[in-house]
């Protein structure tokens, strides 16, 4: 056993290393997008940025949407904890009914979401109205990612649902966003106030109700 810890050691520094290259790498490209609100930056700037060379970015990803996708993973990820967290802070009683869209919009009513998604779109879209076919596709990834991790989330909170309602719910809820986050940009600007956030909180409230109603209108959802 004497003879295997160098060994041990030195791979042990390789992959510290490793994750070390990786997470400035990360950090390069996340501090990139928000210091010009886009992801058109060129691998060889990027490379600067983190301090690592060019072949070292390609040794941890395949491509710089890789690393685009990989910030904004990071992104959502901020956003799935904070659902995660609400859940847990308001379970479900035996014999409750769960409302699962309803669940979910209760848990982004602290503004999270209404920050990110018109940020994400201005890192992947610029100042063009619509998105060009590489900015719609990370775009596209992302929110499937987020999908995903928000049915994970789901499941383990309502492990007695099932998973299809799950599934559905969680895509009914994310493309819901979308389209509240396009009327409530068109309404408010973009511009995160306390007057926007009433906005956001109303547009949230009739997504749930057109839910519960099975998307037939609902009274009064045109004021």
């Amino acid at each position: 056993m004497q003879h295997d810890r160098p060994g041990t050691a030195r791979a042990d520094r390789r992959e510290a290393l490793k994750a070390r290259h990786r997470q400035a790498i990360v950090g390069a490209a996340s501090a990139l997008m928000h210091e010009t609100d886009g992801a058109h930056f060129t691998v060889d700037r990027l490379a600067e940025r983190a301090d690592v060379s060019r072949r070292t970015v390609f040794n941890h990803f395949g491509s710089l949407d890789e690393v685009v996708l990989e910030v904004l993973s990071g992104e959502l990820e901020a956003v799935v904890d904070g659902i995660d967290a609400s859940l847990a802070g308001a379970p479900v009683g035996p014999g409750e009914q769960v409302r699962l869209v309803d669940r979910l919009v209760d848990a982004v009513r602290d503004g999270g979401m209404v920050e990110l998604v018109p940020r994400l779109k201005r890192i992947l879209g610029g100042d063009r109205p619509e998105p060009g076919p590489r900015q719609a596709m990370l775009f596209e990834r992302a929110f499937t990612d987020l999908n995903t991790r928000l049915a994970a989330t789901l499941r383990r909170h309502h492990p007695g649902v099932d998973p299809f309602e799950v599934d559905l719910a969680c895509g009914a809820f994310v493309s819901g966003c979308l389209v509240v986050v396009g009327h409530w940009e068109a309404a408010t600007g973009g511009a995160v106030t306390e007057e926007s956030r009433r906005v956001w909180d109303g547009l949230l409230d009739r997504m749930a109700a057109l839910a519960r109603a099975g998307y037939a209108p609902v009274p009064g959802g045109a004021s």
